[in-house]
């Protein structure tokens, strides 16, 4: 099995995932300092020089194509990416069995402040994040302040849908499990709804995680990203 940092990469694409070969990724982590070892006050800057600060919360489960697309796409665009589980241990089994370590853990997460809170879906991953009593309290002040938050595939029926986080017209995973839990659900690829944007699944992960990014820096950036990474928008 393959073991995965993703927290702050944007050298790993998400077909870099596809399989269960027995190699073993990783990469430069921020400071040459093991990523395991960081925590997330560790990664705080002086307010002239900090970036954007993305959240990605994960989960035994969660979907890892998508996951990958969140952090490596807007790693691109210069944010600050911190990856977080919800689980007792910060490695996590994702929904195909490639294990993921995380950068902290949700509680010491949930104690700062993020410009975006972005949820990968995935299976029971997202079962995990809807029932993180620390992330669900993060992911309402973030509303409540007006902040960015997002799901793609499973997130927005199971984690938002459940908390009164999921306004009406958004989109999800295309089973009826999953739209039968929202409330006139669209058929959109991706969905802004002003602070909060949705999307469907491991393929509309990419398109999800540039429209994260345009929210952030501004289309021109986001434009500038897709041409490099190919996308088509």
């Amino acid at each position: 099995r393959q073991m995965v940092s993703v927290g702050n990469s944007g050298l790993l694409a998400a077909f870099a995932l596809v399989g269960r070969s027995s190699a073993f990724l990783s990469h430069s982590s921020l400071r040459h300092t093991p990523r395991s070892f960081l925590s997330v006050h560790q990664l705080r800057m002086s307010s002239s020089d900090t970036p954007k600060r993305v959240l990605v919360p994960i989960g035994d489960g969660s979907e890892e194509i998508e996951t990958t697309c969140l952090t490596d796409t807007l790693t691109r665009f210069g944010a600050q990416v911190v990856v977080a589980s919800v689980m007792p241990d910060l490695l996590c089994t994702m929904s195909r069995g490639i294990k993921v370590m995380a950068d902290v853990s949700i509680a010491d997460a949930a104690e700062e402040d993020w410009d975006l809170v972005a949820l990968p879906g995935g299976m029971p991953g997202a079962e995990h994040l809807r029932d993180s009593e620390a992330l669900v309290e993060l992911l309402k002040r973030q509303n409540g302040e007006g902040k960015l938050y997002g799901a793609v595939c499973a997130s927005p029926a199971v984690v938002l849908g459940s908390h009164g986080l999921a306004p009406e017209g958004i989109t999800s995973y295309p089973a009826p499990v999953f739209r039968e839990a929202l409330t006139n659900p669209v058929d959109d690829l991706v969905v802004v709804k002003g602070n909060m944007i949705t999307s469907q699944g491991p393929g509309t992960s990419l398109k999800f995680a540039l429209t994260l990014g345009e929210k952030l820096f501004g289309k021109e950036k986001a434009d500038e990203i897709a041409s490099q990474m190919l996308v088509e928008r």
